[in-house]
């Protein structure tokens, strides 16, 4: 039986390079979002990044990349939080680890000086390879905000998704990914939570991906929950590819995906980030095997990382790229 072909991706982050952090300039970030290019090519990643090095502010490059980069551009929401603020997002307890809001939602939502287009120039065209641009969905967003203009979750939820979609429709990168780690652990807004996804990745030209996790903090999974719970989300999703978090939960879950509908592929996680150890060759080819077996070789499109690599050492993220690769060119009989 002829085996499918089988694509490496990363999932978006990658360590900040030390000598970055230690001399924040435009100079420098230019020559790091280089190296992680290049890096990537070298451990033969078919679908690259610029690690999310188009985030790094150089005046503030303590500023989380994930949230704030997002938030703090964008018109009608304020970054100065009174007492009253915190105290109202203790009490929603929306974000366990998170100790105060990214913002405060005090008027309409607009796109204000966001310009993930000027962001996407930056590394546009500096890889042989593909590249893929990386965005965070408008519900984990949501979940950051104190919001004195909507006061619904569900209306906030889509006034980021308009947001986010008219910043998308200019980029014209092959692939551009959507990334959730909040929504796994509150299956019960992914009744509704479709309609702002579906929203954003409208504006999407090209291939069409969503990374969903359970989270990622010092090698901390922060959502408790079931692949099974989102189905019914997931086949009212109009997305291209799934990337998703295997590797360190196991693939019992596999069997879930049956019920997957036909036109979405599926992306899995065959590297844990959470870990240090590098994993042999012959584990990750197990593991695509396996995940092949489970359902069928039409199904699988894309092997990757669970997460993003930020919080690992580079040496560490490194190393695991390169058994990535080895182990999807062992599974295919390269």
């Amino acid at each position: 039986m002829a085996k499918p072909e089988i694509k490496t991706k990363v999932v978006g982050s990658y360590p900040i390079p030390s000598w970055l952090a230690a001399n924040p300039s435009a100079p420098a970030l230019r020559d790091a979002i280089l190296v992680v290019l290049k890096t990537q090519e070298l451990a033969g990643i078919d679908l690259v990044s610029d690690g999310e090095l188009s985030r790094f502010d150089v005046s503030h490059p303590e500023t989380n990349g994930m949230i704030d980069y997002f938030i703090r551009p964008m018109g009608g929401i304020a970054s100065a939080l009174s007492r009253e603020d915190l105290a109202q997002f203790a009490a929603e307890q929306r974000m366990g680890f998170r100790a105060q809001p990214a913002g405060v939602v005090e008027g309409p939502l607009t796109e204000g000086t966001l310009n993930l287009p000027r962001d996407w120039q930056l590394f546009r065209g500096l890889s042989s390879a593909d590249t893929m641009f990386t965005f965070t969905a408008p519900y984990m967003l949501a979940r950051t905000l104190v919001d004195r203009q909507h006061g619904d979750i569900r209306a906030l939820t889509m006034a980021l998704a308009e947001v986010l979609r008219k910043q998308v429709e200019s980029i014209d990168a092959p692939v551009i990914q959507m990334d959730e780690a909040h929504l796994t652990g509150h299956a019960e807004d992914a009744e509704w939570a479709h309609e702002p996804f579906n929203l954003a990745l409208g504006g999407i030209r090209g291939e069409k991906a969503l990374h969903l996790c359970f989270g990622n903090y010092g090698g901390q999974s922060i959502q408790k929950g079931y692949w099974k719970d989102l189905m019914p989300f997931l086949n009212k999703l109009d997305v291209d590819h799934l990337v998703l978090e295997f590797a360190r939960r196991g693939y019992n879950e596999l069997e879930a995906f049956k019920e997957l509908k036909p036109g979405t592929k599926l992306g899995v996680g065959v590297v844990d980030i959470k870990d240090n150890e590098i994993e042999p060759t012959d584990v990750i080819a197990g593991r695509i095997e396996n995940a092949v077996n489970v359902l069928g070789i039409d199904r699988i499109k894309w092997v990757h990382p669970d997460c993003g690599f930020w919080m690992l050492p580079r040496s560490v993220a490194d190393l695991k790229m390169a058994a990535l690769v080895a182990g999807r060119d062992q599974f295919l009989g390269r």
